[in-house]
C-alpha cells in the first residue's frame, strides 16, 4: 500500500497515514512560474496499491487538476491499482440539467477521473447519491453519519432522542434527515425554503414540532451557511431550545463563518473532509479513521459496508 497526498488537505492525509501506521509516500508537488503544476514521485511504486488523497475543495479547479496529474504520474510509474480518495467531491451540485444549455459538470469530472487512469474512487456523502452512477469504475461511498452522531451522543449528551427533533433544512435532504432521526430515535421536521440567489435563502414553512425541543439540523454540505441559518431562524421562532447543526462538508468562507457567528445556531458539528478556518461555533470531528479503515479494507479485499453503522467499529 502506498499513500500519496496532494496539497489540498495534508493534515487529513497525515491523519489517515497515522491511523494506518503507514508513512506517506515522498512526493514533490510544486508549481512552475506560470502556475502549471509539477509532480514527481520520489519512491518506487511499481506494482503497488496506490491511494491518492485529495479532496477537490476550493480552489476546486486547482485541486482537481493536481489530483489528475498525480494520477497520471502514478499510472506512468506502473502502479498496480490507483484509488482516488476524494472525501469531498467538488462540482457535485451540478449533477443535472436544471436549465437549458447548462453542463452536467459532476459527470464531466467523473469522466476526467476515469480517463486519467483511476481504477477506484473512495468518497463520502456525495451531494447526490446517483453520482456514483456517473462512473464506470467502482465507487465506495462512505457516510459521515456514524462519526457525527457519535460526537453528538458522547459530547452533547443526546443519548435519548425523546426531546430531540432532527430537521432537514430543505425538502431535498429529507432522506438524510430521516436516517439521522431513526438512528437517534428522534422526531423529524422539514423546512421548506425558497432560494433567492446563490448566497441567499428564505425559509417558507416548518413542517413538524420543535417547540421546547432541542434541534439537530443536518445537511451534506454548506458553503455560505444561508440554508442552515435560515432553518435555524425559523425553528427558533417556533420555540426550539438548543440548536445544533451537523454538516459533512463545511466549505466555509468568510461569509459562511460570519453568518454562523450571527445565527441562532449554538454549534455546527462538521468533519475534516475539507480544511475549516472558522474559529468559533464550528467543531470538527476527524474522519481520518473512517477513511483509513476503508482504505485498509479496500487494499485487503474486504467489505466496507459495516463502516456505515453507528454501532460499527470505532474509527
Amino acid at each position: 500500500m502506498k499513500l500519496i497526498s496532494g496539497t489540498a488537505h495534508p493534515a487529513l492525509a497525515e491523519g489517515i497515514a497515522e491511523y494506518l501506521e503507514t508513512p506517506l509516500t515522498d512526493v514533490n508537488v510544486t508549481a512552475f512560474p506560470d502556475g502549471e503544476t509539477y509532480v514527481k514521485i520520489n519512491e518506487n511504486i511499481r506494482g503497488q496499491d496506490v491511494f491518492i488523497i485529495q479532496p477537490t475543495c476550493p480552489p476546486t479547479n486547482h485541486n482537481l487538476m493536481e489530483m489528475l496529474i498525480l494520477v497520471d504520474a502514478a499510472k506512468r510509474a506502473s502502479a498496480e491499482r490507483i484509488t482516488a480518495v476524494i472525501p469531498f467531491y467538488g462540482y457535485a451540485r451540478q449533477d443535472r440539467k436544471d436549465q437549458p444549455r447548462v453542463p452536467i459538470t459532476a459527470k464531466l469530472v467523473a469522466n476526467l477521473i476515469s480517463a486519467a487512469g483511476v481504477d477506484r474512487v473512495l468518497t463520502m456523502d456525495l451531494h447526490a447519491a446517483q453520482i456514483q452512477g456517473f462512473f464506470d469504475i467502482p465507487v465506495d461511498h462512505l457516510y459521515a453519519k456514524p462519526v457525527l452522531l457519535r460526537h453528538l451522543v458522547e459530547q452533547r449528551g443526546q443519548q435519548d432522542g425523546s426531546n430531540l427533533t432532527v430537521v432537514s433544512p430543505d425538502v431535498g435532504g429529507v432522506r438524510m434527515a430521516k436516517s439521522y432521526a431513526a438512528a437517534l430515535g428522534a422526531e423529524l421536521a422539514i423546512v421548506a425554503k425558497n432560494r433567492v440567489s446563490a448566497t441567499q435563502v428564505e425559509p417558507m414553512r416548518l413542517i413538524g414540532v420543535v417547540e421546547g425541543r432541542d434541534v439537530f439540523i443536518v445537511d451534506d454540505m454548506t458553503e455560505t451557511a444561508g440554508t442552515l441559518c435560515a432553518a435555524a431562524k425559523i425553528v427558533r421562532e417556533n420555540g426550539a431550545g438548543r440548536i445544533f447543526a451537523g454538516v459533512t462538508h463545511a466549505v466555509l468562507g468568510e461569509m459562511g463563518c460570519k453568518r454562523i457567528m450571527e445565527s441562532e445556531i449554538d454549534e455546527v458539528i462538521t468533519t475534516n473532509s475539507t480544511p475549516v478556518s472558522c474559529p468559533e461555533r464550528v467543531t470538527q470531528v476527524s474522519v481520518a479513521g473512517l477513511l483509513g479503515e476503508a482504505i485498509r479494507r479496500i487494499s485487503e479485499g474486504k467489505s466496507v459496508s459495516s463502516l456505515f453503522d453507528i454501532d460499527g467499529p470505532t474509527v
